[in-house]
């Protein structure tokens, strides 16, 4: 797993954690981590397609 995956996959972790926290108090903050919890997974998937598509390259390359 590309390092940059591993530490969206790590931040998407937290803000869900952070997420469920704030609802659990009260907060209405909890969408502000949902959303930021969305773009982490975003990043996280977009690292590792584009490791991926650079491992094939340098095999096949």
């Amino acid at each position: 797993m590309p390092r940059l995956a591993l530490y969206a996959l790590v931040a998407c972790l937290l803000t869900v954690a952070a997420a469920v926290v704030s609802f659990v108090q009260g907060s209405w903050m909890g969408i502000v981590w949902v959303l930021l919890a969305g773009l982490s997974s975003n990043m996280t998937w977009y690292y590792l397609r584009r490791g991926k598509a650079a491992q094939g390259q340098s095999v096949t390359g």
